[in-house]
């Protein structure tokens, strides 16, 4: 007698037994654990929750990349939310396995990066109303209707947990876009002007998946370059006869009273005593010194050129405490890259946020000293020594942004001057844009040390590809390029001079 093939006679067994699992589980009527045992021991290997998400990843990332956005949600919600009539019972068993196991943690593990497959996918090929529906599909989710299955009210009460989390607030980043932010349901939400910086905590994190942190790195560079264009034109066409004729040039900032004299304020700072040569001047003359001449010579840096007396005075006398102690079993060793990051991380910490969040005292004190703009200086100054300690600056702002959020926009308004501030110096002093002032009247007799503002117009130069892409959806490249040609003529027409 021809006996059957042993490995089609497994196949099927084990088909048999991924039916029978995933009815039982609908019917929350699973076998015991011995009695599942029995069943399986001599048909299938132990299958583990690292298999058992695998095997829900590869799936979500074949579709996701075969099917429509549409098709894509559709199934999404049967597999996570619904838990039924999937189109493919394998991985809906899969799913009802780290369910049955009542391991609520690697369930939220799943769910994190299932999203995020399709977040990532989907902010790559710019399909933004996609990611959108995703967040509102987790709405629908409701503890309170009732159910016979514990199963599923299991699967609910996760669920709930998961939308009540921090994990949920980050996906939300991912669905918002700033347009939403000028009508009034979103005043309260005043720290969504800030997303770039929350997303920065995202990728930085090691424990995030990839997906999730290739999503927000890409998303965060997308809304900093979109910041730095939208600052360009607006500086570049609102004293011009240009900004009457494009109503869609806008205020890229929440600053209204003052923006254009702050900018000019910032950018005036050129030349041989402008921050970056100030930055590269303090590396060459404290290359090779020993650490602890180094610490005294960092505070002489950050300190010069700064106007305010009082700040200059609480800035010294706080700094000094904080540096003289750290780090101080390498005082008599030589300088190194190491060393200058780590020290120029530590007081980026102490200028902002040490402890769980919370502002440092001499964050605010600083700031309660006057104008913002001289504490984002500082700051600016570290970074132009020590860029590989921006991120962690990023970071530290995040920090203080998730402190401050749940607070009325008009209770924090003097915290959001600093943030916008921020915004606005880093962006002119960021790569691939050039700010120029355009002196175009003349000032005869007066004090070099009065600049009167009024008489110098912003210019801004832009050549990124992404930034000049997503204005595209508005206008075309040959219209912006012709507008900018315009306004330099029209500037050059007066005879005047640019401010390098």
């Amino acid at each position: 007698m021809h006996l059957p093939d042993f490995n089609i006679m497994t196949n099927l067994m084990h088909s048999f037994i991924t039916r029978y699992k995933l009815t039982a589980m609908l019917n929350d009527s699973l076998p015991t654990e011995h009695q599942f045992d029995t069943i399986t021991q001599f048909s299938q290997p132990k299958v583990t929750i690292y298999q058992e998400q695998e095997l829900i990843y590869n799936y979500l990332m074949r579709i996701v990349k075969e099917w429509s956005p549409s098709e894509v949600l559709a199934e999404f919600k049967r597999l996570f939310i619904e838990a039924i009539d999937t189109k493919n019972n394998e991985v809906l068993a899969a799913i009802y396995n780290i369910i049955f196991i009542n391991n609520e943690e690697e369930f939220r593990n799943t769910l994190k990066r299932s999203c995020y497959i399709l977040v990532n996918t989907w902010e790559v090929n710019r399909q933004q109303a996609s990611i959108q529906k995703l967040v509102q599909l987790f709405k629908i989710v409701d503890i309170d209707l009732p159910t016979f299955s514990p199963t599923l009210g299991r699967l609910r009460f996760w669920l709930n947990n998961f939308i009540k989390s921090k994990d949920f607030q980050e996906l939300k980043l991912f669905a918002y876009r700033s347009e939403e932010q000028e009508t009034e349901t979103q005043k309260s939400d005043w720290s969504n002007r800030y997303n770039s910086y929350l997303l920065t905590t995202q990728y930085l994190d090691f424990r995030n998946s990839f997906e999730q942190r290739e999503a927000a790195r890409r998303l965060a560079k997308k809304l900093k370059d979109q910041f730095k264009f939208d600052l360009a034109m607006y500086t570049t066409f609102s004293e011009s006869q240009f900004a009457n004729q494009n109503g869609k040039i806008k205020n890229p900032t929440a600053i209204s009273d003052g923006i254009l004299r702050l900018i000019k304020k910032i950018v005036i700072k050129k030349g041989i005593f402008s921050y970056e040569n100030l930055a590269n001047i303090f590396l060459s003359q404290t290359e090779g010194i020993l650490y602890v001449d180094f610490k005294k010579s960092l505070q002489k840096y950050l300190i010069f050129s700064v106007e305010k007396p009082d700040f200059v005075q609480t800035l010294e006398k706080n700094l000094a405490t904080k540096l003289e102690s750290l780090y101080a079993d390498y005082h008599e060793e030589t300088l190194n890259k190491a060393l200058l990051l780590r020290t120029c991380n530590r007081v980026i910490e102490y200028l902002t946020t040490e402890e769980r969040g919370k502002p440092t005292l001499l964050f605010l004190l600083l700031l309660n000293k006057g104008n913002p703009l001289n504490l984002v200086i500082v700051l600016l100054k570290i970074v132009l020594i020590s860029k590989n300690s921006r991120s962690h600056l990023e970071a530290c702002i995040a920090k203080l942004v998730q402190y401050y959020q749940d607070y009325p926009q008009d209770d924090c308004q003097w915290v959001i001057n600093f943030f916008e501030i921020f915004n606005i110096t880093f962006a002119i002093h960021g790569e691939n844009v050039q700010f120029n002032l355009i002196k175009i009247k003349n000032e005869n007799g007066q004090n070099p040390a009065d600049i009167n503002y009024d008489s110098y117009r912003i210019f801004a130069q832009t050549k990124l590809e992404s930034e000049l892409a997503a204005f595209d959806e508005e206008n075309t490249e040959e219209e912006t390029e012709l507008q900018i040609d315009e306004v330099i003529s029209d500037i050059a027409d007066n005879g005047n001079t640019i401010l390098q």
